[in-house]
C-alpha cells in the first residue's frame, strides 16, 4: 500500500487533527517518513479535486478547498452558533492571559463570569488545565484544541496583536461564519 494513500485515509476518518505521532504509530512509520508522505500528499491535493490539507491545532487535518466552501454549506445546512458579546469576551481574557482562574476573569471584568466559563467549557473551547497552588486549590482555565481548530490557528502566537484583542478575534469569528 502506498504509505500517501494509507496516511489520507486515518486523515479521512480522524476527528480532530492528527499530529506526526499519531499518524506514525498505526503504520509502523518514523514521523520523518510520515511528513514526507504529508508533504506528497499536499502536493497531490493542491494538483486537483476539493480537499486539502491543513496544518490545525499541532496537526493535520483534510478539509475541503474555501472554493467548495458555498455548496458544502448549503448541503450541509449547518447551524450558526454566535457567540454572544459576554462569551467573546471570557474567551478572549482566557485566550490572552491563561492560565487564569474564575476570581481572575471575574476581576478583569467586573462582573461574574461563571455562566460564560460554563457554556466556553461545553463547546469544548476551554478546558480546565489544572489547579492553582493557592488556599482552595481554585481551578485553572486555559483554551482548547478545539479553540484552534474553530478559529483555524496552528498556536496561540497566532493571535492578534493585544491592543486590538476583542474586536480582532470577533472579525476573525465573523471571517470564519
Amino acid at each position: 500500500m502506498d504509505p500517501v494513500d494509507q496516511i489520507l485515509a486515518l486523515l479521512f476518518v480522524a476527528d480532530a487533527p492528527a499530529s506526526l505521532a499519531s499518524l506514525a504509530a498505526p503504520l509502523g512509520y518514523t514521523e520523518g517518513q510520515v511528513e514526507q508522505a504529508l508533504e506528497l500528499l499536499d502536493k497531490r491535493l493542491k494538483k486537483s479535486g476539493p480537499l486539502q490539507l491543513v496544518t490545525l491545532a499541532g496537526g493535520y487535518q483534510i478539509s475541503t478547498k474555501p472554493a467548495y466552501a458555498e455548496i458544502v454549506s448549503a448541503f450541509l445546512k449547518p447551524q450558526r452558533q454566535r457567540l454572544s458579546r459576554s462569551l467573546m469576551e471570557v474567551l478572549a481574557i482566557i485566550a490572552y492571559k491563561q492560565p487564569m482562574t474564575m476570581a481572575e476573569i471575574d476581576a478583569v471584568r467586573g462582573v461574574q463570569s461563571d455562566y460564560s466559563v460554563k457554556a466556553l467549557l461545553e463547546r469544548r473551547l476551554v478546558q480546565e488545565t489544572g489547579r492553582r497552588a493557592t488556599p482552595g486549590r481554585p481551578v485553572l482555565y486555559g483554551t482548547s484544541a478545539q479553540f484552534l481548530h474553530q478559529f483555524n490557528m496552528s498556536d496561540l502566537s497566532q493571535l492578534p496583536p493585544l491592543e486590538s484583542e476583542p474586536r480582532a478575534l470577533e472579525a476573525r469569528v465573523d471571517e470564519l461564519e
